[in-house]
């Protein structure tokens, strides 16, 4: 009976470790750097400086995300910075749009993968560009 004890107790302290380990490392998912990394990076740089692999591709350099709150007297536009992401405003300079509007993207996306459950696309588009905005908030020059 002594052995059953010990390995069922055996067995439930490795399952709570694992369980633990499972937890902390979920726990430490960066969303926002999930969707910059999947979907800025590549032009704006996994710095966010503007030095992306596309650069030499494109007809105007990507702006240095860094910057963005100094070159606004020190205050991150986020209403903006929102409404660029989501595609209701143009870039200034950009002439015609180049940068990818990611609103449309995240709705069918989420039309996609929601096929058979309701949702609210538009929770589900403001929830990533939210997390997007507050990693792009956490990278700026002090």
């Amino acid at each position: 009976m002594s052995k059953r004890i010990l390995k069922a107790g055996t067995l439930f302290v490795a399952l709570c470790v694992a369980g633990g380990a499972a937890w902390a490392q979920a726990k430490s998912i960066d969303l926002g750097q999930r969707e910059y990394m999947s979907n800025c990076a590549s032009c704006h740089g996994s710095d966010g400086k503007g030095n992306g692999p596309n650069k030499p591709y494109m007809t105007k350099s990507p702006t240095d995300l860094t910057v963005l709150a100094r070159n606004n007297g020190g205050v991150l536009p986020v209403a903006r910075m929102y409404e660029v992401i989501e595609g209701n405003r143009d870039v200034v300079g950009h002439g015609t749009r180049e940068m990818p509007t990611w609103g449309l993207d995240y709705r069918i996306k989420a039309a996609e993968y929601y096929i058979d459950v309701p949702y609210n696309p538009e929770v589900y588009v403001r929830g990533r560009i939210l997390s997007l905005i507050d990693y792009l908030s956490r990278i700026q020059a002090k």
